[in-house]
């Protein structure tokens, strides 16, 4: 009797095993994920350690700006989850204090300028949840035309000396920088 019982319990075990395995999304390169892999950039600044999380998408050929991402709308700068940048210590932007700690990064394209948006939300997936009044920071800047081409969308921190610096993104043919100054 025993055996019955051990016999039925495990062809339970494997017929459930083997109806779960259709239920599950096999891993490869052509799954979304893998075309737009997290990446992170850091930098020491002086005491200040900058670090950045964000999606890299691929310009895969396809019409990025007015295209891909829309002009004039509220884009997480990155693919998946909004990019989110930390700071260790205080800083300030354009003259405003910002306190320590981690802000999502959003961008509103433009042609011919950008709205770089730092929010007290940071964990939200694209821009999904992304609301006006939780802006810590927001700045036009004129994007740089670069003459060559960023395939995978980069972030970069640049130290310019050990109280400043600057977080610039590259994607396809632009560069959008934000400089920042330590405060300790």
């Amino acid at each position: 009797m025993k055996l019955i019982f051990f016999v039925f319990g495990f062809f339970a075990v494997v017929a459930s095993q083997a109806q779960h395995e259709n239920h599950t999304t096999p891993v490869s390169s052509t799954n979304a994920q893998a075309k737009s892999p997290r990446k992170t950039a850091m930098a020491q600044v002086g005491k200040n350690h900058v670090h950045i999380d964000y999606g890299s998408p691929s310009v895969r050929g396809r019409n990025i700006w007015n295209g891909l991402v829309a002009y004039n709308q509220v884009w997480a700068t990155g693919a998946h989850k909004a990019t989110w940048i930390d700071f260790s210590t205080d800083v300030m932007l354009e003259g405003k204090k910002i306190s320590k700690g981690k802000y999502g990064f959003f961008t509103i394209p433009g042609k011919d300028e950008w709205v770089l948006i730092l929010s007290k939300d940071w964990d939200m997936h694209l821009a999904d949840a992304y609301k006006p009044e939780n802006d810590a920071f927001r700045i036009t800047v004129k994007p740089t035309i670069n003459k060559d081409l960023t395939e995978a969308l980069t972030y970069k921190v640049i130290k310019n000396s050990d109280k400043d610096g600057r977080i610039e993104m590259s994607w396809e043919y632009i560069t959008v920088a934000l400089q920042f100054e330590n405060l300790k």
